[in-house]
């Protein structure tokens, strides 16, 4: 908004303290570079300077050997990320204010427009929690987010089989030595490894021997002032009826939230930004804009809500797709925002892609990486396996 008009008066409320973050890496692709340079090619370019790329998807099976898939994309450190975002806010002629929180709609009540960006828990939308109408639903797995100092080249899915059940991490490099690394596992597997009950860093020691053939020798890491317990989460999807009302808008998580294992959080964000400074330069008054803003957001989220919940899905099914060979596995994996993978054996529907790519000459194309949109199969690690048939379960 800035770059479009200077005379805008533009203040940010940041209730943290400058170069606090929580989290460690961002995973984006270069959709959201090229989106940045349409829009601010100056922060696009810092970006793009600032992050590690890394190649390629490995699904690695404990007991098995890794299989690996082409593509590729980038990460970067979250709080080096926020910190090029805030200098070229101020560099534009925007106030920003550090620790700085907005409970109440009446500290700013000179504002003509209020951006609620305050995420899933946004204390602005409870204002006015009538007209938004948010729903919440947790998600059944427990996730934490870890880092590594174990450099991963690609983005990697790790398996490990325990007494209690699967445990599995999402990794990938966001910095020279350093990893974001995602534990995730079911409920019953969760409580049955007393996982949540333990000091953090007796916890953190189970979790390094559990992933110790992963992890090299490398140690996991957790942020700083977090207490003596390490904070693990279920995941809570967000909807909101609508993203407006009055003066009041909402975007990124405070308005919606995606799966992490679809990568997109932070890149909606961006495009939530984006679109509705958009709509605010096209259109003379703020309802008008405001409803712009949310009819194109609504329609551009649709597919992606939908293929988050799909993923998620997966992961809490993984018993049902873990019992085959690994490269039937990753295939599966990939398929996993596929409405019909939901609704029918996996072995049946293993068999209609084979039969489809054999009728047509054509790779089935469901979504094939964490985030972003989908690409044909085809890769090395996908070219012989539309007629796979699964290997024997696993015990």
């Amino acid at each position: 908004m800035k770059r479009r008009n200077p005379d805008h008066e533009i203040v940010i409320h940041e209730r943290n303290p400058a170069g606090t973050t929580h989290g460690w890496g961002v995973v984006f692709w270069d959709d959201l570079l090229t989106t940045l340079r349409s829009n601010d090619p100056v922060s696009a370019q810092a970006i793009a300077d600032q992050a590690v790329p890394w190649s390629g998807q490995v699904v690695d099976v404990e007991g098995q050997a890794p299989i690996y898939d082409a593509g590729g994309g980038y990460g970067i450190c979250r709080r080096r990320l926020l910190q090029i975002l805030v200098e070229r806010a101020i560099a534009l002629g925007v106030e920003v204010r550090f620790e700085s929180e907005i409970r109440e709609l009446d500290q700013i009540a000179d504002a003509d427009l209020i951006v609620a960006a305050d995420g899933v828990a946004s204390q602005l939308r409870r204002h006015r929690a009538d007209r938004f109408r948010p729903q919440i639903e947790a998600g059944r797995n427990k996730y934490i987010w870890l880092a590594t100092t174990r450099p991963f080249p690609s983005f990697t899915f790790g398996f490990v089989p325990t007494s209690a059940g699967w445990v599995w991490f999402h990794a990938y490099s966001f910095k020279e030595g350093a990893s974001t690394f995602i534990v995730e596992c079911a409920p019953e597997t969760w409580n049955g490894l007393g996982l949540g009950t333990m000091r953090a860093d007796d916890e953190l020691r189970t979790l390094e021997g559990l992933f110790a053939q992963h992890l090299d020798g490398h140690e996991l890491i957790r942020r700083d002032g977090q207490g003596d317990t390490l904070p693990w989460l279920s995941f809570r999807t967000l909807v909101n009826r609508r993203w407006h009302a009055d003066n009041v808008v909402l975007i990124g998580d405070a308005a919606h939230t995606t799966h992490f294992t679809i990568g997109s959080g932070t890149r909606l964000a961006i495009d939530d930004a984006i679109a509705l400074a958009s709509a605010l330069g096209e259109h003379d008054s703020l309802p008008r804009a405001l409803n712009a803003f949310n009819h194109r957001r609504r329609r551009a989220l649709a597919r992606l809500q939908r293929d988050a919940r799909l993923s998620a899905e997966w992961f809490e099914n993984l018993p049902r797709y873990i019992r085959y060979s690994a490269p039937t596995f990753f295939t599966l994996l990939l398929a996993r925002r596929s409405r019909l993978l939901k609704r029918m054996p996996a072995r049946t529907y293993l068999y209609l892609r084979g039969h489809y790519t054999r009728l047509t000459g054509r790779t089935a194309s469901p979504p094939a990486r964490i985030g972003g949109p989908g690409r044909p199969f085809g890769s090395k690690a996908n070219r012989d396996l539309s007629g796979a048939e699964p290997g024997m379960p696993r015990r």
